[in-house]
Formats: C-alpha cells, sequence, structure tokens
C-alpha cells in the first residue's frame, strides 16, 4: 500500500483498472466451457475452436492495440475496448446458437487487444519516467501492476461462483457491469492528453520491429516463459488426473499460484532489484521455471499417487511462480529500452502477439508427444529444455535508451 500511495494518480488508475478488468474477466471466462459443453450444447472440438479464437482474437491483435493505442492516445482506445466488452459479454449472456457465441466471444477478445496494450504500455512509460526522476526502479511499478492482475484472477472466479447460483447470464451481465463502472470511471478520471505521449504516424512501425533483432530476441524468451506457464492447462491437468483421480486439486493449486503472487511479488521484485539487472532476473526466471518443469519429468518414473503425487505437481507451480514474478516484470521493463520512440504501445503488443505465436506453435508440439506413446516424463523435459535454450535468446546487455521520451504530439 505504501508503494501504490506513492504513485502519481495517473499510475494508480491504471493499476487499479488491471485489477478490475481482471475481476470482469474471470468472473466469466472460467465457467464459459462448461456452459458451452453442458447449456448449449457444444461438442468438444467446437469448445476448444471458440475458447481458441477468444485467446486468438485477443493475444494475437494486441499487436493492433498497441499501434492504434501509439496512434490515437490511451484514452480512446481504452474507452472503445470497454464499450465493446460490455457488448461482448451482454452478447454471450443471450446467445443460444454456435454463430452467436463466437461472434460474441471474438468481440470480447478484440475488447481486450485494445485497451490491454493501451493501459500495459501507459503503466510501463510512467514507470520509466519515475524511475528518471529518482523516485524508484521501473520494475516495482511493474511488479504492483502484476499483483493487481493476479489480485483480478482470483477475485474474479469467486464473483462468478456465487452469481453461477443464479445462472450463466447473470455471470456475464455482472462482467459487464464491472466494464460499465470501469467506462465511467475512465470517462471521467482518464487525460484527454497525457503530457508527454506523442501520438505517432501508423506507417513504418512495423518494419522496424521486425528487424529489431534484440527486441524479437526477448519476444523468443518471453515466449519461452509464456509456453512453460501455459503447461499450468495443458501438462499438468493429466498429471493432477493421474495422481488424485480428479481434477479438482487443480483449483487448489491455481489458488496457489495467485496467493503466491499476491503476496510475494513486490519482495522478491525489490531483492531482484537490489541483486540482478533485468537480463539476470529473466535468466533465473528462465531457469527457475525449467527446475519446476524437471521435478515432475524426474519423479514422473516413480509413478507416485495420492498426496505424495502431487508433490511434484506443486513444486512445479511454486517454481513456475517464483520464475514468473522474475521474468514478466523484468520483460515489461525491458521494452522501453528496445522499442523505438513513440512505439511503446506496438511494442508491448507485438511482445504478447509474438510470444502468443510462439505458444500456439508450441502447444501444438507438446500436445503430439502426449499422443505419441512416449515415456511421460519426456513432453516435461522437452518443455524443460525450452526456458533454457530461451536464456541464449536474451540480449547481452541492455540497448542504449531508445524509449518515448517527452516530446510534442504530431500535427
Amino acid at each position: 500500500m505504501r508503494t501504490f500511495a506513492a504513485l502519481s494518480p495517473l499510475l494508480r488508475l491504471l493499476i487499479l483498472t488491471q485489477l478490475a478488468f481482471n475481476v470482469g474477466f474471470f468472473a466469466v471466462l472460467p465457467f464459459l466451457a462448461e456452459h458451452l459443453g453442458t447449456a448449449i450444447g457444444m461438442a468438444g472440438w467446437l469448445v476448444g475452436l471458440v475458447l481458441g479464437l477468444r485467446t486468438f482474437s485477443q493475444q494475437g491483435l494486441f499487436v493492433v492495440g498497441g499501434a492504434l493505442a501509439d496512434r490515437y492516445g490511451v484514452r480512446p482506445v481504452v474507452l472503445a475496448g470497454c464499450v465493446l466488452r460490455i457488448a461482448g459479454f451482454g452478447w454471450l449472456g443471450h446467445a443460444e446458437a454456435s454463430w452467436t457465441v463466437i461472434g460474441a466471444v471474438l468481440l470480447i477478445g478484440f475488447a481486450a487487444a485494445l485497451f490491454s496494450p493501451a493501459v500495459e504500455s501507459e503503466v510501463a512509460r510512467q514507470a520509466v519516467c519515475r524511475e528518471e526522476a529518482g523516485d524508484g526502479p521501473r520494475t516495482h511499478v511493474l511488479a504492483l501492476f502484476t499483483v493487481a492482475g493476479q489480485a483480478g484472477a482470483f477475485l474474479g472466479p469467486l464473483l462468478g461462483a456465487l452469481l453461477l447460483a443464479v445462472d450463466f447470464r447473470t455471470v456475464c451481465l455482472a462482467g459487464a457491469g464491472v466494464f460499465v463502472l470501469v467506462l465511467a470511471g475512465h470517462a471521467r478520471l482518464l487525460p484527454q492528453r497525457i503530457p508527454g505521449r506523442a501520438h505517432v504516424k501508423s506507417r513504418g512501425g512495423v518494419r522496424r520491429l521486425v528487424r529489431n533483432r534484440r527486441f524479437l530476441a526477448l519476444c523468443g524468451a518471453y515466449g519461452a516463459y509464456l509456453l512453460a506457464y501455459n503447461q499450468l492447462y495443458q501438462l499438468l491437468p493429466v498429471e493432477v488426473e493421474r495422481t488424485a483421480g480428479s481434477q479438482a486439486p487443480l483449483a487448489w493449486l491455481f489458488a496457489l499460484s495467485s496467493l503466491l503472487v499476491v503476496t510475494a511479488q513486490l519482495p522478491v521484485t525489490r531483492w531482484a532489484g537490489d541483486r540482478l539487472d533485468l537480463r539476470r532476473s529473466m535468466v533465473a526466471g528462465l531457469l527457475l521455471i525449467a527446475a519446476g518443469l524437471a521435478v515432475v519429468a524426474a519423479a514422473r518414473p516413480a509413478g507416485w499417487t495420492g498426496t505424495v503425487g502431487l508433490l511434484p505437481a506443486a513444486g512445479y507451480v511454486v517454481l513456475l511462480t517464483l520464475g514468473q514474478m522474475l521474468v514478466a516484470p523484468a520483460a515489461r521493463a525491458w521494452i522501453p529500452d528496445l522499442a523505438d520512440d513513440g512505439r511503446l504501445g506496438l511494442y508491448t503488443g507485438a511482445l504478447s502477439s509474438v510470444s502468443g505465436l510462439i505458444v500456439l506453435a508450441g502447444s501444438a508440439v507438446t500436445g503430439s508427444l502426449l499422443d505419441a506413446g512416449l515415456p511421460p516424463a519426456v513432453p516435461w523435459l522437452v518443455v524443460a529444455a525450452i526456458p533454457v535454450a530461451a536464456v541464449a535468446l536474451l540480449p547481452r546487455r541492455r540497448a542504449a535508451p531508445n524509449r518515448a521520451r517527452p516530446e510534442s504530439s504530431m500535427p
């Protein structure tokens, strides 16, 4: 709270925005698959397609939202995203046919592709400005941003579970209601023009981005982290089902991860800030994540079941979360040093889009390994090798700052 109170009003607003975004989003998302399969009667493959389309319309289009934030500013992009999210949740609550569900889900995903890069890039820019003014490392601000997101991801499902006792439509309308409040708050509090944020022409930025090898290397390393994190939803459920006979313990493992981030993110960030630069922080995080995967791989041949069998899975969750605490703030803090002037939104969005493509391809490979009849430890070992290999991708040192500094807006 002391860290939060020391921030500027704009940063406090943006961090609370992240909390509210995730409360509204995660009040609905965890219950979507079951609603599609039971209430609407979709086939399993169609449920998977709908969920994949949501991910693509969000992560895949982050780069579009980031570019629009650079061109038109944070306020209009955030407000437009909130309007689309309200419409999407309202539509989803009333959708009964497959095509209407798909349309609503695409709208929900695209809404996040608008407002998330705008908010994330402005938080990063404000954190850099605060650091340059001598008010503390940028990673502290970005860690607090991560904590707010995890707190929202923890509280959202609790709200959704309470409202699900009524029906799924009520859950969707409650999610829409959260974004109505966010929209009203931002329409009143978010500045029309943020000092120091320049609006740039839309052309030329993507060409420079794809030639920026240092930034693409960061995307590759961040994608390796996200692929390992995605095993919470791919390899871990299989392992938990084997050891416990059901997937009920998954909820406790997910709660463990969220609570670790909420309670330990800021202390871990302060510890790393006193001892590690951004590259070393990411290296340490990637190696911790690889160790978590390796723990399950090493224990798998023993074939443990029951409570003992869940211990390696818990070890993976703990080490993965500790690695996440080091990797995520450092990666976001590194982007301003690698981005072109005035293009922070584009680069912030591209980090999510490029790494999302890596996760998409890597998840397909991991699924193939699961279906190939190989020894059970092999998929875990293969995924564990990816963060280790990603260490070599990281730029050797931080580039000379090329971030967007305060400058006059273009006509």
